[in-house]
């Protein structure tokens, strides 16, 4: 039994109002143009207005099922689509960033890099200047790689042993002695004055290797013939010496001109001999160690 009947429905789609519903005594009701559908309760199951869910016939065609199913899939693909292209702008930003950083960097690193170059020209340009204008210094940094003009500088100049706060050279050259005290002046020393026993251990040893049974000149004389035993320098012998390093002490009134000589023996002590000034030895020259200022 079927009854024709006016009542207000809200569509599934649209949201409009339909009228001239049939409505049956089942769930299953038609709209004027024989459509099938089922009508649900209202809202929150209370009676009233429901809506109408298409119900899908067997006059239904495939193709609009289809239809709903690829429809639902563009808009999954559509919101992949714009996932990707966001992304694609971060990663794209990110690049830019950190491409601009870079340039600054570098930028940066090649000023640096600039003025340190100049400062480096600089400094090479005064080190040159300064071995120009004091060549003594050529003594103590000798240039020990030609092709990068390298220097090593040391307290003594080349060739000179240090011992202390001096330097001593060993000449194989034969002098008297004056002659070997002007040698030494024009290397810019003096001949040996031993003021220690430390420092008389040291040029013994070191004469002792080198020596092969020669004796050395050292800077002490008796200043005039007869008189009292002096070094280069004036000062007086120390007090102990004479018992130490004298083989035999100088006889006292000898008129002859006298200088003394090491000669290395089996020990340090009584190594001194007191000998005349016109000989001709080897001579043992001494400075003071180079030191910057």
């Amino acid at each position: 039994m079927k009854l024709r009947v006016t009542y207000r429905l809200n569509a599934h789609l649209g949201g409009g109002t339909q009228e001239c519903w049939i409505y049956s005594l089942s769930p299953e009701v038609s709209d004027c143009s024989g459509r099938m559908g089922v009508i649900t309760p209202g809202e929150n199951g209370m009676s009233g207005p429901g809506l109408l869910h298409p119900k899908k016939t067997e006059g239904a065609t495939e193709r609009d099922w289809w239809f709903t199913q690829y429809r639902q899939l563009s808009h999954y693909l559509a919101l992949l689509c714009f996932l990707l292209t966001m992304a694609t702008l971060l990663q794209t930003f990110y690049l830019v960033q950190i491409t601009l950083v870079f340039q600054s960097q570098s930028t940066l690193q090649e000023v640096r890099l600039k003025d340190l170059t100049q400062k480096l020209n600089t400094l090479n340009h005064s080190y040159l200047l300064l071995f120009h204008k004091y060549p003594a210094l050529n003594q103590y940094c000798p240039v020990t790689n030609s092709n990068t003009n390298e220097r090593v500088c040391m307290p003594c100049p080349e060739g000179w042993e240090s011992f202390g706060e001096r330097c001593y050279l060993y000449t194989y050259d034969r002098r008297d002695w004056i002659s070997s005290q002007y040698h030494c002046l024009s290397v810019g020393g003096n001949l040996a004055m031993v003021k220690s026993e430390e420092e008389q251990i040291f040029l013994w040893k070191r004469a002792k290797e080198l020596s092969q049974g020669d004796s050395y000149w050292i800077g002490l004389r008796n200043g005039n013939p007869g008189g009292a035993w002096h070094w280069v320098d004036d000062s007086p012998v120390e007090k102990g010496f004479w018992d130490i390093f004298w083989d035999h002490e100088p006889e006292k009134g000898d008129t002859r001109e006298l200088c003394a000589r090491l000669s290395p023996g089996d020990s340090h002590r009584a190594g001194w001999y007191a000998t005349m000034c016109k000989n001709s030895l080897k001579s043992i020259c001494e400075r003071t160690q180079g030191t910057l200022q």
